[in-house]
């Protein structure tokens, strides 16, 4: 039903999250990031929105990916219905997919940047998403993809997110995306040194990349840039 993607450079401390799926407002409910602590997409034939308030707090004291999706699924009876992945600081991934959820399932998990989705037109959705984010922002995409190394992100690397995320949606879509299509879109990006990101798109009825492209346009235009650089970012 849903397609994400995480990420969070562990040099930086920046973190970002993507989300799209056939349904209305992904955004209010599945992708969640937190700078310099990780991010988190909590999905699946029905989601949990109360996973994320519990996953933030335990990587903010200090437990993995691993024990905060242990925990969570742990106490939640219905856990056979979610999809789960959570990345800590270090930029490792877990992943949660419950029994209940409907195929394709697909997931591809590497340091720095992670993607999964559920009721999907194929296994290969995930992978594309990270190969094309990673594409856009590191030096070594081959080698984190052949290797599991970590990636060495470019210079300037916060400033190519925004693109990157559309980039790795733009990839989903086209190894087949959600069976039932894609008509809500939302990203986040948080850093240390910029105040966040935003940008949802709640009902698209032609073309979402598109609409996401128009709007990342928008944020990158200097009226915009300067009112963001207003902001306080701490």
């Amino acid at each position: 039903m849903t397609l994400s993607l995480v990420h969070l450079n562990p040099e930086t401390g920046t973190s970002a999250c993507l989300a799209a799926t056939g349904s209305v407002a992904v955004g209010g409910y599945v992708n969640h990031c937190w700078r310099g602590i990780g991010a988190c997409a909590t999905q699946g034939l029905a989601t949990n929105p109360w996973y994320p308030e519990t996953i933030r707090r335990g990587l903010e004291g200090g437990l993995s990916a691993r024990q905060v999706l242990d925990d969570v699924t742990a106490a939640d009876a219905d856990a056979a219905r979610r999809q789960c992945l959570v990345m800590e600081a270090s930029g490792r991934a877990e992943l949660h997919t419950g029994t209940a959820n409907q195929p394709a399932l697909s997931a591809a998990l590497y340091p720095g940047v992670a993607a999964a989705g559920n009721m999907l037109a194929n296994d290969r959705v995930a992978g594309a998403m990270v190969e094309a984010f990673l594409v856009a922002t590191c030096d070594d995409p081959q080698a984190v993809l052949a290797e599991g190394r970590s990636p060495v992100f470019r210079d300037h690397h916060d400033s190519a997110l925004l693109g990157a995320l559309i980039d790795a949606l733009e990839a989903g879509l086209a190894a087949g995306g959600d069976v039932r299509g894609c008509r809500s879109v939302a990203l986040r990006i948080e850093s240390f040194h910029t105040a966040p990101i935003d940008l949802r798109l709640d009902w698209a009825d032609v073309d979402p990349v598109a609409e996401m492209r128009a709007l990342a346009g928008r944020v990158e235009a200097a009226d915009f840039q300067a009112f963001l650089g207003s902001l306080p970012h701490h």
